[in-house]
């Protein structure tokens, strides 16, 4: 039986428009993928803690509040925290250009703004963890 990729997708902070986030938790479902959407509101140790407990393998969120330049990094923070650095972590939403370059640089795998389309997220999702399953299978010959 092949492996299935689980997503966890997360609404963290403040914001309650979730329209986007269940759009793309649809969409990657439909693609063959688990996935565990987890709501809105949800506090980073929330998010980590969903992560955990689902054993997932990529992680995305959707942040339109402006928040994302804490959000993010406190995320990851915690991934690491929870020794969970294999975790690949991606998101989209309102992210202005001069703090994508920003985020990445710090860890977010990828990040989608409006008008991305459904398809190129699950490319990317794919991709990434395919890749990720590869490195992990090199580790473990090694």
């Amino acid at each position: 039986m092949e492996r299935k990729i689980r997503v966890l997708i997360a609404k963290p902070g403040l914001d309650g428009h979730d329209r986007g986030a269940k759009v793309v938790a649809r969409a990657l479902r439909d693609a063959g993928m688990e996935v565990i959407y987890t709501g809105i509101r949800q506090s980073p140790e929330q998010v980590v803690n969903a992560a955990l407990q689902e054993d997932v393998d990529i992680v995305g969120l959707s942040i339109l509040s402006g928040a994302h330049n804490y959000l993010f990094p406190e995320i990851l923070r915690l991934l690491k925290e929870a020794g969970m650095n294999n975790v690949i972590l991606f998101g989209g939403g309102i992210i202005p250009d001069e703090d994508l370059k920003t985020l990445k640089s710090l860890g977010v795998a990828e990040l989608f703004t409006p008008g991305t389309t459904t398809q190129r997220i699950i490319e990317f999702v794919n991709n990434a963890v395919h890749e990720k399953w590869e490195k992990e299978k090199d580790i473990n010959k090694a």
